[in-house]
């Protein structure tokens, strides 16, 4: 006698809740914000030796106009972080906002290289707090699990857009004037802002914990020098009594801070939350996914110019692919992240990085070619991009409070800004060493213009 069994019932699947328009143009604030740091970047370091002609700078200062953002953006996003926990996120995130408009305005206006150095030091500094509270306001604003994911893809999907697209337009933008760089992101930021002001939620301040002046004064000051060593070493040597010093200072203050934090009542910073091992894995992940990421952009904008003797707009485009793989896989990421989790995300993230820099060094020799060499290897690195970013975003903030967001935020872009930094400057100093395929790769300019 046999018996058949009919097929278990498939219960039906529980839609996915849908977004409110509310909620998605919160989202559009922060990917529109995200956008402008990527367009930023790309933009002005395409338009360096227009600015140096025209106002007459050598490059010894005109490096500044990268590096003093990269120090105020990098040595004080930890601190961004926190405040916006600790004094609110919306009052945070909008006036960082209106001090970025205000800071791009000046540096397109100004016809003094120091003002205009001043003026992308500040920018860096609006941004560092603006970056930290954007991300905490979105893994607020969504739950931990697919809805974030899928958040989180579309955030990193604007930020390889912003770069891409900075790319294009600092060559279009460059041609008709460099000062355009600086005040096209003007009304987008301004527009940002005012919507911003219509759909961010007030959210209150924290209702437990205090200042902490002591801890955030040699936190910042630690964290400033160090970027500050790190991207002057290639110029004045990893062994100078200056980049010794340098580190020796911003190493007493870390160790001070430290110290003071487990003292004080209300810490700046929880320690607790560094071991916990996702927390851990997310940020040494991000310093190996930006550090690898950007140090190859930048080879290749040094190669390009220098020793191919192409135009910005032509290498502009040479490089658009890579952020068109970014664009196009992190949609896909975050899908995959639903149903894998993000461990293995971040695991194929590196994998895709490490062969792409194989493939470049087996197949460079004395001159690389782009649809052999060049090209393989952006798109192996746009797709490490793609399923790496969003997916260590997610595991830094998984399992942390809503109170404590902006400030595992503005760890894991800190490990990301500072350690890609770092990257960059060994990375440059063994090519100024080497001498790499005949002086092509040589850096001629700053070691940070990415």
């Amino acid at each position: 006698m046999s018996m058949t069994l009919s097929p278990p019932e498939k219960l039906p699947l529980e839609p996915a809740p849908r977004w409110t328009a509310r909620l998605w143009g919160v989202l559009a604030v922060l990917c529109l914000v995200l956008f402008l740091d990527g367009l930023d970047v790309s933009m002005v370091g395409i338009a360096l030796p227009s600015i140096g002609r025209d106002l007459q700078m050598a490059p010894a200062s005109l490096q500044w106009i990268i590096n003093g953002y990269v120090l105020g953006y990098g040595g004080l996003m930890l601190l961004g972080g926190r405040t916006a926990d600790l004094l609110g996120r919306r009052r945070v995130f909008l006036i960082a906002l209106a001090v970025f408009a205000a800071a791009s305005l000046l540096g397109g206006l100004v016809d003094s290289g120091s003002l205009l150095i001043a003026a992308r030091f500040v920018k860096g500094v609006a941004a560092a707090f603006t970056a930290p509270t954007a991300l905490s306001i979105l893994t607020t604003s969504f739950p931990e699990g697919p809805q974030r994911n899928r958040a989180l893809s579309v955030f990193s999907l604007f930020g390889a857009l912003g770069y891409s697209s900075g790319l294009i337009l600092g060559g279009l933008l460059t041609g008709i004037g460099w000062r355009w760089t600086f005040l096209m992101p003007v009304p987008l930021a301004l527009l940002a802002l005012i919507v911003g002001m219509m759909l961010i939620p007030h959210d209150r301040r924290a209702e437990t914990g205090g200042h902490d002046p002591a801890g955030a004064i040699t936190l910042t000051g630690g964290m400033l020098l160090a970027v500050y060593a790190v991207v002057t070493a290639p110029e004045k040597g990893w062994t100078s009594s200056t980049t010794v010093a340098t580190f020796g200072i911003a190493v007493v203050l870390l160790l001070a801070f430290v110290l003071i934090e487990k003292r004080v009542r209300h810490p700046l910073v929880r320690f607790s939350i560094v071991r916990q091992g996702a927390t851990v894995r997310a940020n040494l992940s991000i310093v190996a996914l930006l550090g690898s990421y950007m140090s190859f952009q930048f080879m290749m904008t040094l190669f390009l110019q220098d020793g191919r003797g192409w135009s910005p707009l032509r290498m502009a485009f040479a490089l658009l692919p890579v952020g068109l793989v970014v664009a196009l896989g992190s949609p896909v990421a975050g899908r995959l992240a639903n149903r894998l989790g993000t461990a293995p995300l971040i695991v194929t993230s590196m994998i895709s990085t490490t062969v792409g820099y194989l493939w470049f060094l087996l197949t460079s020799g004395d001159s690389p070619q782009y649809l052999l060499t060049m090209l393989p290897a952006m798109v192996l690195l746009g797709g490490g991009f793609a399923f790496g970013y969003s997916a260590i975003m997610a595991q830094a903030t998984e399992g942390i409070d809503d109170s404590e967001q902006g400030l595992a935020s503005g760890l894991v872009q800190t490990s990301g800004q500072v350690g890609a930094a770092l990257v960059l400057a060994v990375l440059t100093a063994v090519l100024a060493g080497a001498g790499h395929a005949g002086g092509d790769f040589t850096p001629t300019g700053p070691a940070s213009t990415w």
